[in-house]
């Protein structure tokens, strides 16, 4: 089974266009086999197959590397992981901030912390409305997390003008960027190729004025 989605995880790769090192194929399949662990318990994603959620979940998340930049990156509303642990799996040299306000979910990335020796990553327990930072954020990201008007107003304080906000959305948001406040404006529109699935996704780049 192993070898079938290891399999699966590096055409995906292909089909994406991401290069990719055994080590960080051999890191997603341990994070894919805490998340099945911890799934059958806690209900992390909606998804139980191995097969699923790589492609639901692990290509994805990484379906949105190529437009990552910066060294300081904040992902809202975590949960369990994504697209955080993917993305930071893929970018040793950048910094994750996960943040999630569940308590089992932050205890999962915790575990998914230790277990990959993820040393560029750290995990917060709170609110995003409630996160204060000292540095600088450079970008912020978020899957499934909230309509982009309540994203951009909830993650405000982290929002500065030099910091992007890449927000992951399933068919086209057309009404929620008409409602962004005046501020913001949406800067980038990607529709990502995600392997194995028929699904739509969006990347909505937004900057703040």
């Amino acid at each position: 089974m192993t070898s079938n989605i290891q399999q699966m995880l590096i055409n995906g790769f292909e089909q994406i266009g991401i290069s990719h090192q055994s080590e960080q194929v051999e890191q997603l399949l341990t994070y894919l086999e805490l998340l099945e662990k911890w799934n059958a318990r806690y209900n992390l994603v909606a998804d139980s197959d191995k097969e699923s959620m790589v492609n639901r979940h692990l290509l994805d998340s990484l379906s949105i590397l190529p437009y990552v930049t910066g060294e300081k990156i904040v992902d809202l509303g975590s949960g369990a992981g994504l697209p955080g642990i993917p993305l930071a799996i893929f970018n040793p040299q950048r910094h994750f901030i996960l943040i999630d306000s569940n308590g089992k979910k932050t205890r999962f990335l915790f575990q998914v912390k230790t277990a990959l020796n993820l040393n560029n990553v750290i995990i917060e327990n709170c609110r995003v409305e409630s996160y204060q930072c000292s540095d600088q954020i450079d970008m912020v990201t978020c899957r499934a997390f909230s309509a982009l008007n309540d994203i951009v107003t909830k993650s405000k304080h982290l929002l500065s003008q030099e910091c992007k906000l890449l927000a992951m959305k399933g068919r086209f948001p057309a009404q929620e960027i008409e409602s962004l406040p005046e501020e913001f404006s949406v800067t980038k529109i990607v529709k990502l190729p995600v392997p194995g699935t028929d699904s739509e996704r969006h990347l909505i780049e937004v900057i703040r004025h």
